[in-house]
């Protein structure tokens, strides 16, 4: 059944990009206006539906990520339990937290936990317990950066038909001036505003989905920053523990 999920949403879609380019006229003259662009113009919609809707995805998923409350308040808790040797207490911590970074570290903590009372020699521990952490990360990763291709390619997509329609409208307008006699002024004027629309709607769609894109991929990279030093510091003071207790 998942594999029906993305073609059902993509033609809900569509059907409804037609339907809102059908209704356009109902919305005064600058609907009329924006019909004429022609039938390149639903395709546009569909695109600025189809975005909207990824960030609204990512924004949900990246404060999801974060967990319940501010990710350096709960780094900093972690850090003070492990200063302190309380692992237990910096698990429940990551249990309370939850999010991206709090999974990633607990699955470090509790590799490490197990490794002690299984009696495991420092180096096997220490490399266990970053390994199981790592392993954590490539799980989360994936999730943090999923639909941004998306993004960027709805960001170049959009150009194109934009200038597909920019052509097309140029194309009707050099049309019109082609004829023999006097020139058909209507004709011509709506070839460019043909041309005009479409490119106004690509342009938006593509910068719109570009400045996403820079954005959420700026937040990502921030993130994983934030977890892969959280998560070195980790391993660095359950090695200093271990070593203590051996």
């Amino acid at each position: 059944m998942g594999r029906f999920i993305v073609p059902i949403g993509f033609s809900l879609v569509a059907i409804v990009s037609i339907a809102i380019w059908l209704f356009l006229p109902s919305l005064g003259d600058f609907g009329k206006q924006v019909q004429q662009g022609g039938y390149l113009v639903a395709a546009l919609i569909m695109l600025v539906i189809l975005q909207a809707s990824f960030i609204v995805e990512r924004v949900w998923s990246l404060r999801k990520a974060r967990g319940r409350g501010p990710l350096p308040s709960f780094l900093n808790a972690v850090r003070e339990r492990l200063h302190k040797g309380d692992v237990d207490g910096a698990i429940k911590a990551c249990a309370a937290q939850r999010g991206s970074a709090a999974n990633v570290i607990r699955a470090g903590l509790e590799r490490y936990i197990q490794l002690r009372n299984d009696g495991a020699t420092k180096e096997k521990i220490v490399a266990e317990t970053q390994a199981a952490i790592q392993e954590a990360n490539g799980l989360e990763v994936p999730l943090l950066e999923r639909n941004l291709i998306a993004l960027s390619t709805i960001a170049s997509i959009a150009t194109m038909i934009g200038l597909l329609g920019t052509v097309i409208g140029m194309i009707r307008s050099f049309a019109a001036l082609g004829h023999t006699g006097a020139v058909d002024a209507a004709k011509l004027a709506v070839g460019i505003s043909e041309a005009l629309i479409n490119t106004a709607g690509g342009l938006f769609c593509a910068i719109s989905g570009i400045v996403a894109y820079n954005v959420f991929v700026t937040r990502v990279d921030n993130f994983n920053y934030m977890m892969d030093e959280a998560s070195y510091e980790a391993v660095q003071l359950l090695a200093g523990t271990t070593t203590e207790k051996r």
